[in-house]
């Protein structure tokens, strides 16, 4: 049987453990290693008296290939990130953080729900987890917006909604992991995360104030705040305006000259000042236990999924699956616009079944090698190339996506994440309560990906002045 026909079979066996319920990491896992031992015995025909032979040359690359990425000192950067969110919380940034949005935006159409996107989205600068960012503002938004006249359910989704725009806001934790899967420049792709963050709360922002709007009883907006009160609400968040900046500052000197460090320094040091303002306002020793365990939980998570998928990228480079992708999906007689967008759709079911993290771990050593070819390869010169950019280009747009892509898989039934979060923190709230009030911001975030998709710029703005 040749390398191909067991990669396609022992795909199929690691998509059959998916739908019967086994997490991503021990599925992959699973299959990674038969596939390995499937692929080594091959070669020895079959023979029974090699099969043990087999099994220990594939239990000792699924030991040493982990081990040596996940030892990557740009990992490093995924539980600071983390770290950075759960501090902020016990600081009382977030509170802080929906007054200032409050008192700012509040007297628009919808304004308290408008005030949530962008309180959320400033969150996001100071957190790397989606599903942290939905539990914190559950408990502060909803109930401010159920008091002055919000349907329940829409107020639940736009808590949940806003909190993916942490997958894309820099310190993202996502983005860090893409970059370390594809082998991408990890300040670069943070740096594109700003203005498509930005640019996906701006579009949730506007269909909140477009149903405020034309639809009745939604919502009122809140004003009766004097200058005076709204420039006393910027003090108090001003910390999160300092871990921006010395994130900036550590991948991209604005005012010449190198970066002040690495992204793992400055998230380093953004965490220490999180933690600086934490004590400042009264943190006491079991919150922050309860940030370190939550911090040290996520991460666990999340690196296991990666180990777990690591072993089965791993036996797709014995397969060559990924070669053989790429050159079929070059091959193919059509727009490679046409193309991309079919890979995006099936993202998008493919969501429907998988947690984000899993899924692009999964996809990418597949997926990514084609789109590259399907851009034109890695020499060719941006005006030669498909989407009109360079390869290096080609991989962050395409990151950039694909994350957002994996933003909406997190509000996506039935495993939408952030919905069961929202829901858990609110016991109120069924899940279905909260999957009907996101459906609206499907039609923000299809809007978004297309602009994406039409304007590369937007992405490769800043990123641009990097590289």
């Amino acid at each position: 049987m040749s390398p191909i026909d067991i990669g396609l079979i022992t795909t199929g066996i690691l998509l059959l453990l998916v739908v019967l319920g086994v997490r991503v990491a021990f599925a992959a896992a699973i299959a990674g290693i038969i596939g390995l031992i499937w692929i080594f015995w091959d070669k020895r025909a079959y023979d029974p008296s090699q099969f043990s032979w087999a099994v220990a040359v594939a239990v000792k690359t699924a030991g040493q290939v982990p081990h040596s990425k996940i030892s990557s000192q740009a990992l490093s950067l995924i539980p600071t990130f983390i770290l950075i969110g759960y501090l902020a919380y016990y600081a009382g940034l977030t509170r802080a953080l929906f007054e200032a949005a409050k008192r700012w935006v509040g007297w628009v159409p919808g304004g308290v729900a408008v005030s949530t996107v962008f309180a959320t989205a400033g969150f996001a600068a100071v957190s790397g987890a989606s599903v942290a960012t939905s539990a914190v503002f559950a408990r502060i938004a909803i109930p401010e917006m159920t008091s002055i006249g919000y349907n329940q359910r829409f107020a639940a989704g736009v808590v949940a909604a806003a909190g993916t725009l942490a997958s894309l806001i820099p310190p993202s934790a996502i983005l860090v992991i893409y970059a370390i899967i594809v082998e991408q420049n990890v300040g670069a792709l943070l740096l594109a995360g700003f203005i498509p963050g930005m640019f996906s709360a701006i579009i949730y922002a506007a269909l909140i104030i477009g149903m405020a709007v034309t639809l009745r009883n939604f919502g009122p907006p809140v004003g009766g705040y004097s200058w005076v009160e709204r420039l006393q609400s910027l003090p108090p968040v001003i910390p999160i305006f300092l871990v921006i900046a010395v994130i900036i500052l550590f991948i991209y000197n604005p005012f010449g000259g190198d970066s002040w460090g690495t992204p793992t320094e400055g998230g380093a040091i953004g965490a220490f000042i999180i933690f600086a303002m934490a004590l400042y306002r009264g943190m006491r020793w079991n919150q922050l236990r309860n940030a370190l365990l939550e911090t040290a939980k996520l991460s666990v998570m999340i690196f296991a999924i990666i180990w777990g998928v690591l072993i089965y990228v791993r036996f797709l480079g014995f397969a060559d699956l990924p070669g053989q992708f790429s050159l079929w999906i070059s091959s193919l007689e059509q727009s490679p616009y046409l193309t991309l967008i079919l890979i995006l759709m099936a993202y998008a079911v493919l969501g429907m079944f998988m947690d984000a993290i899993g899924m692009l771990i999964l996809t990418l050593p597949v997926v990514f090698p084609a789109v590259i070819a399907l851009n034109g390869g890695i020499a060719v010169s941006a005006e030669e190339s498909a989407f009109g950019m360079s390869a290096l280009e080609c991989g962050i747009w395409f990151g950039i996506i694909v994350v957002k892509l994996a933003e909406l898989c997190l509000i996506t039934p039935p495993i939408g994440l952030n919905c069961f979060v929202v829901a858990g923190v609110r016991p109120e709230l069924s899940v279905q309560d909260v999957f009907k009030g996101v459906t609206p911001f499907f039609i923000a975030d299809a809007i978004t990906i297309a602009g994406l998709v039409m304007f590369p710029g937007i992405v490769l703005f800043l990123p641009g002045l990097l590289l």
